[in-house]
């Protein structure tokens, strides 16, 4: 179960790209840390320090233990008796150089290996010309001096340890020099024993053959202010890399940790992410190959991430795009009806012409087929302005608009253009509340809102009688603006009140039949819902009538938009 749900996370592009991402940032710091070591430079730091006070404590403790060549002491009677009384004893100095301090190895031994086993460093003795005459390595625990020598491992590395080495060798830090042993008989041929030899201490950090470091450091022994030879001390072979190689095992081990949690963490967020989106984009394509009349997007609306935003998204996209198909197949059977009624009209107004046997029949059928064409290119008409409603206000680049002005322009052109049994229009604005700049300015298509204004007053004067007045209000309300359109009309049926913005939906019984398409409602509600507004109709109520119910005095159409300056 768990090697199935981590095979189809790996699966995932994303997954991987979130868990490698993840695991660079890791794994650039383990290289940095390994690759920098600033902890090796400063063990090694140390140690030189530690073994320059250990040589100079050893050296002065092994120059104090240096005895003279010989017993007998070589003065000349004359030079002595040359020098005046008080005078300087300008040969004391030269008396003292004649002593030569010579460092014997059977009294060395037994001190070096006191001073030096507590603390596992390798002592080398070098005399004055370079030669070696004591190595730790080769003292017995007992202290003798002995000719046998401890085992050194001179054998070559295998393939895997100079692997190994190649891999160290990149790290910085590590001397280029190579040797198989710090200290061969010749002292002279090391860089720090001439040093020591020449009177200052020497350091030195080296590798051998098998790429383990070995630090040494050389001072000089003196006495009587003269070099009397060199002390070098030297590291175990593998003393400091033991101690790097387990500090860098414990870094490895927390990596490993680290990696093993960033690795868990990296698939659980991956869960919360690839899941989600994976289900919503079989979804997506489910929806685009229509496989079932209708697919339901996986609703993570509960979350308050993006994921959440995403499939609120998506579901409200679908729905809006399953609402368009439902509109564009009602829209399709809706225009097919209205179109068969003129054309059966006109067809059988057609098929009865030749049959006409008067003037005045073939009259009445003339009528008929110019009213059917006429109720035709009407229809043909608005549907056309419908269909391509939706496109035009998705191109077109909304503008700011101030409805004021936009009423005001659209009712006195309305004025001006009635004819005599047309009601008139009057134009009201109420006061907006202080504080807001420009309270009935919204943005939005100045055209097609002026097409609405110009359909609720086409409306309200068809239904107005002779002399009635249509009366327009405009006022700000605390987020949106209020446009009402009134008239004196006979008001509309309750259960017309919505239906008459659907398509093709008309009540005109004193107008006769085929005299309204029945879209300027609908292309109206259309036009508000995309500026985001509403619009809804109801009857203007006066005081209850004979039979106790109230009177309708007219229509009123009410939209609202929301302003600018919210």
């Amino acid at each position: 179960m768990v090697g199935r749900w981590i095979a189809q996370r790996a699966s995932s592009s994303l997954t991987r790209r979130i868990v490698v991402l993840n695991l660079a940032g890791l794994i650039a710091l383990l290289v940095g840390v390994l690759y920098l070591n600033q902890f090796r430079q400063g063990l090694i730091e140390a140690r030189v320090k530690s073994l320059l006070t250990q040589g100079d404590i050893i050296a002065g403790a092994i120059a104090a233990s240096a005895t003279v060549d010989t017993d007998a002491i070589s003065i000349d009677p004359d030079r002595l008796l040359q020098l005046q009384a008080g005078e300087p004893n300008a040969g004391g100095e030269e008396i003292l150089s004649a002593l030569e301090f010579s460092l014997n190895p059977e009294r060395v031994a037994p001190l070096l290996r006191r001073l030096i086993t507590p603390t596992g460093t390798r002592a080398q003795v070098y005399d004055r010309d370079g030669t070696s005459l004591i190595d730790s390595r080769n003292l017995y625990v007992r202290g003798d001096l002995g000719r046998a020598e401890v085992p050194v491992r001179k054998e070559k590395p295998s393939l895997m340890e100079r692997g190994w080495i190649g891999l160290r060798s990149l790290f910085p830090g590590l001397s280029r020099e190579s040797t198989e042993e710090a200290g061969p008989p010749d002292g002279r041929s090391l860089p720090e024993v001439q040093r020591a030899l020449a009177g200052a201490r020497g350091t030195l950090v080296r590798r051998n053959l098998h790429g383990d470091t070995i630090v040494s450091v050389a001072v000089p022994i003196m006495r009587a202010r003269t070099v009397r030879g060199a002390l070098l001390l030297s590291t175990q072979e593998g003393d400091i890399d033991k101690i790097i190689a387990s500090e860098r095992f414990s870094l490895l081990q927390v990596f490993l940790v680290a990696a093993l949690v960033m690795v868990v963490l990296s698939l659980l967020v991956a869960g919360q992410i690839v899941g989600p989106v994976s289900r919503l984009s079989e979804a997506a394509e489910r929806v685009r190959l229509g496989i079932k009349s209708r697919q339901e997007i996986p609703d993570f609306t509960t979350r308050s991430d993006e994921i959440g935003h995403l499939s609120r998204a998506f579901r409200e996209m679908t729905q809006a795009l399953y609402r368009r198909l439902d509109a564009i197949e009602n829209f399709a059977a809706d225009v097919s009806h209205e179109l068969k009624n003129p054309l059966t009209s006109l067809r059988s107004a057609v098929e009865t012409l030749p049959l006409a046997k008067t003037d005045e029949s073939r009259g009445r059928l003339m009528q008929i087929i110019q009213h059917d064409v006429k109720r035709l290119d009407r229809l043909i008409s608005d549907i056309a302005d419908a269909s391509r409603l939706d496109a035009e206000l998705a191109r077109a680049e909304a503008a700011r608009v101030d409805l004021k002005k936009l009423l005001t322009t659209v009712t006195s052109v309305a004025n001006e253009r009635r004819r005599p049994r047309d009601a008139a229009i009057t134009f009201t604005v109420d006061a907006p509340p202080s504080g807001i700049e420009d309270p009935f300015a919204i943005i939005g298509h100045d055209s097609r809102l002026g097409q609405v204004v110009n359909n609720l007053l086409d409306n309200a004067r068809s239904f107005s009688p002779k002399g009635a007045t249509v009366r327009v209000s405009l006022r700000r309300l605390r987020n949106t603006i209020e446009l009402m359109v009134e008239d004196d009309g006979p008001g509309i049926p309750p259960h017309a009140l919505e239906r008459i913005f659907e398509r093709f939906y008309t009540d005109r019984p004193e107008q006769g039949f085929g005299q309204n398409s029945g879209l300027g409602l609908s292309i109206s509600r259309q036009i508000v819902q995309a500026h985001r507004g509403t619009i809804r109709a109801e009857n203007r109520l006066g005081p209850p009538g004979e039979d106790g119910e109230p009177t309708v005095l007219g229509a009123r159409f009410v939209v609202r938009i929301p302003g600018l300056n919210r």
